[in-house]
């Protein structure tokens, strides 16, 4: 149905609310970038009327602070757009911080908690090589 895969890549030692929210955010940030992801409006029985929602299924997945690193790399290799979340992140509590705290780190020195792309399907398989389903 769909040539392409979204994939969110979590570490797997995050607390469950640091996962719900890395998440979020990672989601938002892809969904940002392909707004045609979105769908119509929903509407229940009685008429009322909710936010739409991302037309394509997600894939989330997770794998140690090495193998979290090693999709950053080969998304990065590949030229895959994709949203980051840095641990230093959880220590913000807008986006200007959030903007500012990540600018200080490059790729070798950056603390990845949370990765998300969305590409073609087989790509987005060996980008995200290593990484096994959340659990």
């Amino acid at each position: 149905m769909f040539d392409t895969k979204i994939v969110i890549v979590l570490r797997e030692d995050l607390l469950t609310w640091q996962k719900l929210n890395v998440t979020a955010f990672l989601v938002s940030g892809i969904v940002g970038a392909n707004s045609s992801l979105l769908g119509e409006p929903y509407r229940d029985a009685a008429g009322h009327v909710y936010n739409p929602l991302c037309i394509q299924p997600m894939v989330v997945l997770s794998g140690d602070q090495e193998t979290v690193r090693a999709i950053h790399r080969r998304a990065l290799a590949r030229e895959v757009p994709c949203s980051l979340y840095v641990a230093e992140m959880f220590s913000t509590g807008h986006d200007a911080d959030n903007r500012r705290i990540f600018a200080e780190f490059a790729p070798d020195d950056a603390k990845v908690v949370g990765i998300a792309l969305r590409t073609d399907k087989k790509l987005a398989d060996k980008i995200t090589k290593g990484a096994k389903m959340h659990g």
